[in-house]
């Protein structure tokens, strides 16, 4: 495997039907729709080096181009189409960069303290305490991370791997939720602590494409090639003969990046001088075309044997006495054409393959994963988490009783937001909006939808990131379009162009 690394200098520089008036914006609609770069592509709490590209003003962007520029912000200056066209699932890509503050308000060791002191840290759960001297191992206490604990163990030569940090952290949060709508999958993240002079880790592979982002320190880094390209799933951990003479060895100092296709063997350690402090993005995991097509060929093998009689056809009296194991040398006849018929019946079966089901039940899943969309304040301020009905303490009653209007303009929170999906007879609307940041902690959500209200929901996707107005969504009547912005609305799945205008309230 050729691995390369890339150099560069950055140079700092100093609901429901009632039409009515519209009440004058808390956000004016040029706040919302021309804002700079450095606040709407980039998540925040991530930098922006280039004064140019802050400074640039354009129409408000939609998740995706936001997701784009944050993966131009983690690889630069290393262009995407390089990036996809050199690197990705092919070769290590090691960016050396002399700005050392680059990273650094993606995480620091003073916020996993903060964390730590702050917020209920599970050991397992959410951290592992561990060390690597030849030999592996987990020192992992039962129950709760205290500090003093913790950095005990740190002090006694054992790393810290922070698992799911986006589940804590804000900024982590935004930066996997945004880079989700670039890759179209799961996006999530580890951070890894490790003291001077020690390594924490065995030899191993993992199952995800690897953006490793150095934060504090140094560390030193050997890969090695896999004895199998872009595996499905992580290996165990190798040692020092399984894994042969390295490819590629680098130091990470603060602001480098070096991403790792899946299976590239890898191990790091700390010098004597300096501690370690490093995030994984990871990305694409079970995310191939074999995950693809094992929910496309059951389905289509199913919808073959529905409508063609040749895939009922009854199997020859003799196949077990021609196939199998013990015949596997035999040349005979009638191995031949029994092997021939599977061959023609396996070239048919695409004819009956419902590939658009098959990414739907893919995107489905993904709803499920996701990490939950991480709005800016200007965009929460125009959705249900933001705006609507409050209680007001002090006259002891509830305020800004909003209404969508027949002219509101709407648009999706995220692309990743929602999927329509047909399963049999229903249509659902599957979506991630109710997720919380840790993994599967809540239930698959949906909702049903009659057959002519999708054209309504199909249309809010297809033309995502533009904005639609209630009153020219593709359904027969407005009530109807009213009742499927309202239900959308209310599970933070639409977000409108302005906040929703107050009515009823007393002045």
């Amino acid at each position: 495997m050729e691995a390369e690394s890339v150099k560069v200098e950055v140079k700092k520089k100093g609901g429901k039907g009632k039409a009515a008036k519209k009440r004058k914006s808390a956000i004016s609609n040029g706040d919302v729709k021309k804002r700079r770069l450095s606040e709407d592509i980039v998540p925040n709490g991530v930098p922006v080096n280039l004064d140019e590209l802050m400074n640039e003003v354009v129409d408000e962007p939609g998740s995706i181009e936001k997701g784009d520029s944050a993966l131009e912000w983690i690889i630069g200056p290393t262009t995407p189409q390089d990036f996809y066209e050199k690197y990705w699932e092919k070769k290590p890509l090691h960016v050396k960069r002399t700005d050392k503050q680059y990273y650094k308000d993606v995480f620091s060791t003073k916020g996993l303290e903060k964390i730590l002191r702050e917020q209920r840290v599970l050991y397992g759960k959410h951290m592992d305490v561990t060390s690597y001297d030849g030999t592996r191992e987990t020192h992992n206490p039962i129950g709760r991370v205290y500090p003093a604990v913790m950095w005990d163990y740190y002090n006694n030569g054992s790393s810290i791997r922070m698992i799911n940090p986006q589940y804590f952290h804000s900024t982590v949060w935004r930066l996997c939720a945004t880079l989700q709508d670039h890759f179209q999958c799961m996006v999530g993240a580890n951070v890894y602590l490790t003291p001077p002079g020690t390594q924490g880790f065995a030899p191993h592979w993992d199952d995800v494409e690897v953006f490793m982002m150095q934060l504090e320190g140094k560390k030193h880094w050997r890969l090695y090639e896999p004895p199998a390209k872009l595996p499905r799933h992580s290996s165990k951990n190798l040692s020092q003969e399984e894994v042969g003479e390295p490819i590629m060895e680098l130091d990470l100092e603060p602001g480098d990046l070096l991403y790792l296709p899946r299976g590239t063997i890898h191990q790091g350690n700390c010098l004597e001088s300096d501690h370690s402090l490093h995030i994984t993005i990871s990305a694409y995991q079970l995310n191939s075309w074999t995950d693809l097509l094992e929910k496309l060929l059951p389905a289509a093998l199913e919808v073959a044997a529905q409508e063609d009689v040749e895939f009922r056809e009854g199997l020859p009296r003799n196949y077990l006495n021609i196939a199998g194991a013990v015949h596997s040398e035999s040349t005979s006849s009638e191995r031949t054409s029994f092997k021939n018929k599977i061959k023609k019946l396996m070239g048919k079966l695409f004819d009956y393959a419902p590939v658009d089901a098959a990414v739907d039940q893919m995107g489905k899943k993904l709803m499920y994963d996701a990490l939950p969309p991480a709005p800016e304040v200007s965009e929460k301020l125009r959705t249900v988490a933001g705006d609507g009905e409050k209680w007001h303490s002090k006259k002891n009653c509830v305020i800004n009783r909003v209404e969508i209007d027949p002219d509101t303009s709407v648009r999706l929170i995220r692309s990743t937001a929602v999927r329509l999906v047909q399963e049999g007879e229903e249509i659902k609307v599957y979506y991630s909006t109710e997720n919380t940041r840790e993994y599967h902690e809540a239930e698959e959500q949906w909702l049903e939808l009659d057959s002519d209200l999708a054209p309504g929901v199909d249309h809010l996707i297809t033309t995502y990131p533009q904005w639609t107005k209630v009153e020219d969504l593709p359904i027969d009547d407005l009530e109807s379009r009213m009742r499927v912005v309202g239900d959308l609305w209310e599970k933070g799945i639409l977000m409108t162009s302005e906040p929703l205008e107050a009515h009823y309230d007393d002045p």
